[in-house]
């Protein structure tokens, strides 16, 4: 059995879609938050970047895609707004295996740029977003 056919997970938003069957996943990528949020911190207020690349390897789909890269926006806006600084330009890029679903990931992504604008407030700096596949 090839390696694509083992990681394969269920597309679409069913009932069986990982998009809908990741909370063990979800839990994980939330232990692991207030490690992140320091490195995250630790990173702008040693350099203070006018860009940020975010690079999500392994992406999957569903919620869990743009958690990750959501949560490092927020810490980010935060710190930027404690100093003052205007905010960076943001470059988010998605990477995953080529039978992941990411025709659900792009339908998404307006709703998410949306929410990301929200939450983060006035002067929110640029945002683009990108993705490559893994080739196997």
């Amino acid at each position: 059995m090839k390696l694509v056919e083992v990681l394969r997970m269920n597309g679409g938003i069913g009932d069986i879609s990982y998009a809908n069957n990741s909370l063990v996943q979800r839990k994980a990528i939330l232990m692991t938050k207030p490690i992140i949020e320091q490195a995250m911190t630790d990173l702008y207020c040693n350099l203070f970047p006018k860009s940020l690349c975010i690079a999500d390897l392994g992406c999957s789909s569903g919620a869990n895609t743009f958690l990750v890269v959501s949560k490092l926006t927020k810490t980010i806006e935060k710190e930027r707004k404690k100093h003052g600084f205007q905010s960076p330009e943001f470059h988010y890029l998605f990477n995953d295996l080529p039978s992941n679903d990411f025709n659900t990931i792009f339908q998404s992504l307006g709703e998410f740029e949306h929410d990301l604008r929200k939450q983060s407030g006035e002067g929110f700096g640029p945002l683009s977003i990108g993705y490559l596949r893994f080739l196997i």
